[in-house]
């Protein structure tokens, strides 16, 4: 393991690390409680969902193979050389392994609370598909040769174009609804610090090591980060100055006030109790 040469560089490159590890972690947990409160994932995007499991199992294929292989780690030296230092820290394998598990969770109340007309689209479907088979076509090219840095970096670029395309329906869910409502803003705003802090810890790094290899060494975890806060900063937008006025608007279809008025009609009470 190549060494750090500032013990301030290496404390702050840990901190952030764990910052971002907290952040990105605890993000799922406002939308699955908000889910749980509400008994309904209406207003919560399920390709979103979907997509997410795919690119975070992506991320974690990545993230430990790299971190626990020696075989990987060896090919990536005599890639970008022996004085480099490895570009995935103990929190990055962390999280994959949490949020992968969140999003299942989160599937699973998908499946068990109230859905309106919402579904998962085909369009989903299909994509989740095509990057699977790809993976597969990849590992059977990488298995004769040992290629193993090559076709975990293929899942890295998977990861980096699931991120891409998992905001999106999400983002023109609340365009259509002109509402950000059932969809936790919280969620958000850790998800941009988490972004910040994963960019500032690549940074430290190449200050500490005076090269920018480890961002183009793990141009996934740089693309994931940059990726994320210009996403994050259009749901910002949409929450807090687009559709700030219109979040109460529309009445969530499980809401008690729907079933049961607060007023009721003056004949009511007298026709009760002659019954």
């Amino acid at each position: 393991m190549v060494p750090w040469n500032s013990i301030p560089l290496e404390i702050t490159y840990q901190i952030l690390g764990w910052i971002a590890f907290f952040c990105w972690s605890i993000a799922l947990y406002p939308q699955i409680i908000l889910n749980f409160r509400r008994k309904s994932v209406v207003g919560f995007n399920f390709d979103f969902a979907v997509l997410n499991l795919t690119k975070h199992s992506s991320y974690l294929i990545y993230n430990a193979t790299l971190y626990f292989s020696s075989a990987v780690q060896k090919q990536y030296f005599e890639k970008y050389g022996f004085s480099q230092m490895i570009p995935v820290a103990a929190n990055d394998v962390a999280f994959s392994i949490h949020v992968v598990l969140l999003t299942i969770f989160l599937l699973f109340q998908i499946a068990i609370y109230d859905r309106g007309d919402q579904k998962i689209s085909k369009i989903s479907f299909v994509i989740v598909a095509l990057v699977w088979s790809v993976a597969g076509v990849c590992f059977l090219i990488a298995l004769p040769t040992h290629s193993w840095l090559w076709l975990i970096s293929v899942f890295n670029l998977i990861q980096v174009c699931m991120t891409a395309i998992k905001y999106t329906p999400q983002a023109f869910m609340n365009f259509k609804r002109k509402s950000t409502k059932g969809f936790s803003i919280v969620y958000i705003l850790c998800d941009f610090s988490g972004g910040v802090a994963n960019f500032g810890q690549m940074t430290v790094q190449s200050m500490d090591q005076n090269s920018w290899v480890n961002f183009y060494g793990n141009i996934g975890k740089l693309l994931l980060a940059l990726i994320s806060i210009f996403f994050d900063l259009i749901f910002i937008f949409q929450h807090f100055l687009l559709y700030s006025t219109k979040r109460e608007m529309i009445p969530s279809k499980t809401s008690k006030e729907e079933e049961e008025p607060l007023i009721r009609p003056c004949g009511h009470h007298a026709e009760s109790e002659n019954v």
